[in-house]
């Protein structure tokens, strides 16, 4: 009853800014532990985003999560990122499927209780790609929920695809589809890490496309399993996507200081981390 009067107050979605989220795969699993949700941790940022939204009552939100150590581990047993063929092939792209399905179902229960209205929508059931590029995803149930003044719940996931039979769509990716046609105002990048370091170690507070050759050498890596190409994968589709929409702001961020994501979602001039702009 509480969640439906808090959505019944919200202003129509034409009146509110749009925001996109994502928790990074890293942030709220151990990576280096097969199928280990950090329940904690997931608790403690989906309080944050509950508060988030009752300081912005505006704001539209569409959450996303990465795969963590969930579908990244059965992903790099199968091969599944790139490409999909057999029976060995196509079975174990179900299973990556249910993997990441298991671990959005922790993330949705985990923020419904926390009184965070989300609605999980699995990506893989529209998604198609071709060798590896997002081409299609059904956006009617997106856009329905959020003019409802629910938040979307998206994650990374299998997806079929046009040259490769099958392929695996980060989170990024997703974030890369749908922001040229929902025109969030912000999108913020919440993982383990303080944002995108330069050569020396040293955090670098603002990115340009330009600048990404600069940097890219300290990016490849990711702690843990990430068979969709870590730190260097994520800042070049975003960095893409800020050259398409120079008007679009985009952070990356560190979630695991206490309340690190409520005052980014809160605060539009939160500074902290890595700000990409074109």
């Amino acid at each position: 009853m509480e969640m439906a009067k808090q959505m019944a107050s919200r202003p129509p979605l034409e009146q509110s800014s749009l925001t996109f989220l994502k928790l990074g795969g890293s942030l709220i699993t151990d990576k280096l532990q097969e199928a280990t949700p950090r329940l904690g941790r997931l608790q403690r940022l989906a309080a944050e985003v509950r508060a988030a939204l009752d300081l912005r009552p505006e704001m539209r939100l569409l959450l996303a999560h990465g795969s963590g150590s969930f579908g990244h581990f059965a992903a790099r047993r199968y091969g599944t990122r790139e490409r999909v063929w057999g029976t060995q092939g196509w079975s174990g792209f179900a299973q990556v499927s249910a993997t990441a399905a298991r671990l959005n179902r922790f993330v949705t229960d985990t923020f419904l209780g926390a009184g965070v209205p989300v609605l999980s929508l699995q990506p893989s059931a529209s998604a198609r790609c071709d060798d590896g590029r997002l081409t299609t995803l059904a956006l009617e149930a997106i856009q329905t929920a959020l003019d409802r003044g629910l938040v979307p719940l998206l994650y990374g996931d299998v997806a079929f695809d046009d040259s490769r039979g099958g392929t695996i769509m980060s989170t990024e990716e997703i974030f890369l589809y749908l922001a040229p046609i929902l025109r969030p105002e912000r999108i913020l990048l919440a993982g383990e890490i303080d944002g995108v370091l330069d050569s020396a170690g040293n955090l670098v507070p603002h990115l340009r496309p330009d600048q990404l050759p600069s940097v890219a050498g300290q990016l490849g890596a990711s702690r843990g399993v990430d068979v969709t190409g870590g730190m260097l994968s994520k800042v070049t589709a975003m960095l893409e996507l800020v050259a398409a929409q120079p008007t679009l702001s985009m952070r990356i961020f560190s979630g695991v200081p206490s309340g690190s994501v409520q005052q980014a979602l809160a605060d539009p001039e939160y500074a902290a981390g890595t700000l990409l702009a074109a």
